[in-house]
């Protein structure tokens, strides 16, 4: 107990505090490095049962790294591909609603006077959704993306070095779990719940995206299936993202089809998210992401901030590395990850799950069996 009093309290959290500020701001003046670094981990991670499932069944070595390099690759160029096709079909779209988005101003115009709202009032509440604007914030998204995923010759080093380091890192990890066991096991439950998260996000994410898909075709709003793309990538940004992939296509079907194809597009959005991540998502994701709903959102902003559109879409993954790192791994870490959670211990879980340590044990004892 000594220990503990050697310097002020309120003197080791401005340290902390401190030493925070100095880390993030690193972070962000490296950012074009550290975000496809984080990345390829998260990405190699997506991947390992891939090589697990490889090595159980004898595969020589070349090919535990040679088939998940290939699907990772993949991943990321058809990504590129489709946003980039994406977006220059979008620039051109942009400029042909023009004369309908002039229609509409002068509508809202006469509705404004006869509610009596003064002619200027509504300009600037107009000029403020301008389809230029909406589409610009939106293009801007995309090419961030583009931008985060065409440094493709740093991607491919990167995810080959970590493809090749798998089996030995793995190995060391086994090893190291006797002297470091809490360490150990903390990894072992990142991995675990990142995988879990994107492999429940991705899937339910596919169905979000083909059935927005399929209601923008019936209601004949343009570029369907680009729409479809933001819908999945918008998936992975918590709290916001489903605002964020609904503004678009619901402003192209004011334009496109007037007023009703708008409220059409965006009560088929809200009963599609509600129905698919509302109610069957989270009996399939359970408690694998492992944050609060206002750490989740402040999360979002950090990373957003530090890594741009790229630290939007890992932002629960470098979450919960982060999460792993400060607290999990901390002896006395258990009432910071029941505060970062917002699950009170003992209240409405099982035993087995009543602690971070309990819950990373039964992980670490899935995840030392495998290679």
């Amino acid at each position: 107990m000594t220990d503990q009093r050697l310097l002020p309290r309120a003197l080791v959290v401005l340290l902390c505090a401190a030493s925070a500020v100095i880390v993030l701001g690193g972070i962000r003046a490296v950012g074009s490095i550290v975000g496809p670094a984080l990345l390829a981990l998260i990405l190699i991670l997506a991947v390992s049962p891939v090589r697990t499932w490889l090595h159980r069944h004898g595969a020589p070595g070349w090919v535990l790294v040679a088939i998940p390099l290939m699907i990772v690759l993949l991943v990321l160029l058809g990504m590129v591909a489709v946003l980039t096709i994406s977006i220059a079909q979008l620039a051109a779209l942009i400029p042909t609603y023009d004369k309908q988005f002039q229609q509409l101003v002068v509508q809202a115009q006469g509705l404004a006077t006869k509610l009596g709202i003064g002619t200027q009032q509504i300009n600037e509440a107009i000029n403020s959704f301008y389809p230029s604007k909406i589409f610009a914030i939106a293009q801007e998204f995309l090419s961030g993306l583009v931008g985060a995923f065409s440094g493709i010759v740093l991607m491919v080093v990167l995810l080959l070095a970590m493809c090749l380091d798998a089996q030995a890192f793995s190995r060391i990890l086994t090893l190291g779990a006797v002297r470091r066991p809490l360490l150990i096991g903390a990894l072992h439950d990142f991995a675990h719940r990142t995988r879990r998260y994107l492999v429940v996000s991705t899937g339910f994410g596919l169905v979000c995206s083909a059935l927005d898909v399929a209601a923008l075709w019936v209601l004949n709003v343009p570029l369907p299936l680009l729409w479809g793309v933001l819908a999945l990538i918008t998936n992975y940004i918590p709290n916001i993202g489903f605002i964020l992939g609904l503004i678009p296509p619901a402003l192209l079907g004011l334009l496109s089809g007037g007023l009703d194809t708008m409220v059409f597009v965006i009560v088929a959005y809200v009963l599609i998210n509600f129905v698919v991540q509302s109610l069957i998502q989270p009996k399939y994701l359970g408690d694998a992401v492992g944050l609060s709903t206002t750490l989740t959102f402040i999360s979002l902003i950090l990373w957003t901030f530090l890594l741009g559109p790229l630290g939007a879409l890992l932002a629960i993954p470098l979450s919960l590395l982060t999460r792993t790192l400060l607290i999990d791994s901390d002896p006395d870490g258990e009432w910071a990850a029941a505060l970062v959670s917002g699950n009170v211990p003992g209240e409405g879980r099982p035993a087995e799950e009543d602690s971070t340590t309990g819950t990373r044990q039964e992980k670490n004892g899935e995840g030392g069996s495998r290679p």
